[in-house]
């Protein structure tokens, strides 16, 4: 038990702190409401759990052993940050009204969410690095497992929904044309900033130093 709340709270404080995917949250958020941006948060905690399977597996094995397969790794989640950075920039300030008149894909919103995990440099260093230290070998390996995960993702899906409620309150703001450029601004800015720090990452030291 006293490992669990060791793991809880290190978990929380993971969750909370600031990288990809709290901004994707406050990002749909501010767009969207706090209803809808319930899919990208819900695929932020099933791609946290998918990772953590990986993590267990072989393929986690050879990603924290293997030089290669890291960089490739960490150059594919690089592109993916910067993507979406450059996106962000390029984009017109979004208007409150047309996003409410129209049907926002929360099945993207969920993919864009669920993919960014494997680029977010917090999930990959607790996942790949912290989380198989908190399992132990002697015990029932599958209980284990769904009983860290779950709580992981269950963190997750607290944490973001009230980040997403604190967004929605300056939603009305970030509406105007001005906002709106500010608000892709920051949020592009701060995808580009995370996907270069991946990529001039030089190995699990640098990964794990560089997101604590």
């Amino acid at each position: 038990m006293k490992l669990f709340l060791i793991y809880l709270m290190l978990s929380a404080v993971t969750v909370a702190s600031p990288g990809p995917g709290v901004v994707l949250t406050l990002m749909n958020a501010l767009r969207y409401g706090v209803r809808e941006a319930f899919p990208g948060i819900l695929g932020l905690a099933a791609g946290i759990v998918c990772i953590a399977a990986i993590s267990s597996t072989g393929l986690g094995l050879l990603m924290t052993n293997s030089p290669l397969a890291f960089t490739v790794f960490k150059f594919a989640g690089a592109a993916f940050l910067i993507y979406l950075g450059v996106r962000l920039w390029l984009a017109a300030p979004f208007q409150l009204s047309q996003v409410e008149a129209h049907d926002a894909n929360r099945t993207r919103r969920f993919l864009e969410a669920f993919t960014l995990q494997f680029s977010n440099p917090k999930a990959l260093v607790f996942c790949l690095f912290v989380f198989p230290n908190f399992i132990k070998p002697e015990e029932r390996y599958f209980l284990q497992f769904s009983i860290l995960a779950s709580t992981y993702a269950l963190l997750i899906i607290v944490i973001h929904i009230a980040y997403a409620m604190i967004a929605a309150q300056a939603r009305k703001w970030f509406s105007s044309p001005r906002g709106g450029r500010l608000l892709n601004a920051i949020s592009g800015t701060t995808f580009i900033a995370f996907g270069v720090m991946l990529a001039l990452l030089h190995g699990k030291s640098a990964l794990m130093s560089n997101t604590e």
